[in-house]
């Protein structure tokens, strides 16, 4: 994935919190020191959201704060802020995790969109790749596995909300999304194996020499 394709990833869910477009990029480093200032309020404020844990915050976050704050933060000061925060890595990784979005509460409020989780998970994974001497495309593979899982979407509207990924990253999504759709079609099957069979779940489970609690978990699900 190309650096520009990096920047317009963590602008979106950047923007997908904040529900503001973020400011113009700015280098780094300048970018935080700007931003710290405004940052330290909103852990004063809310460290329950910007403390030692980071949660992901919901769509619309930034028009909440100004109305709750009007007179203690500037709207451009404000967008810079949250724009430095979204782009963290540890506000990616709590996205990537798929941990639901908060309100200034703290109360769960939405599910983060799978093309969010997926978009987090890459980023986190580029900017590990770059530091780490080991091949990180295995741990990648799971975690997008999980997502995709968890997304309950098919392959084609899993892919049609996630984009146009690179070549090397969308090797690993294939086969990421291949292995659940294997574990899928079997769960599928192993139901109505069950349902034609007419046995209880514990003689099902028998027969098949699975132990009844993995049995009547794919059931349940």
């Amino acid at each position: 994935m190309t650096e520009s394709v990096l920047e317009t990833t963590t602008e979106h869910v950047a923007e997908a919190a904040s529900g503001a477009p973020a400011p113009a990029a700015k280098p780094r480093v300048k970018r935080f020191d700007a931003a710290q200032p405004v940052l330290e309020k909103l852990f004063t404020l809310y460290p329950h959201l910007f403390g030692q844990r980071f949660l992901p915050l919901k769509l619309g976050v930034f028009q909440d704060l100004m109305a709750a704050h009007p007179d203690v933060f500037k709207r451009d000061d404000l967008k810079l802020a949250l724009g430095v925060h979204t782009r963290s890595t540890r506000y990616l990784q709590a996205v990537a995790a798929g941990l639901p979005r908060h309100d200034l509460q703290g109360q769960v409020v939405e599910t983060v969109a799978p093309e969010h989780v997926f978009l987090s998970i890459v980023e986190v994974f580029t900017r590990r790749q770059a530091r780490a001497q080991e091949d990180l495309l295995p741990k990648l593979q799971n975690q997008l596995a999980t997502a995709y899982e968890k997304s309950g979407l098919t392959r084609a509207d899993y892919l049609a909300r996630i984009g146009t990924p690179s070549d090397v990253i969308n090797a690993v999504l294939d086969e990421a999304m291949a292995q659940v759709d294997l574990k899928r079609a079997r769960r599928t099957a192993l139901v109505k194996a069950f349902e034609a069979s007419g046995k209880t779940v514990a003689e099902f489970a028998d027969s098949l020499g699975m132990p009844e609690r993995e049995v009547q978990a794919v059931l349940t699900r």
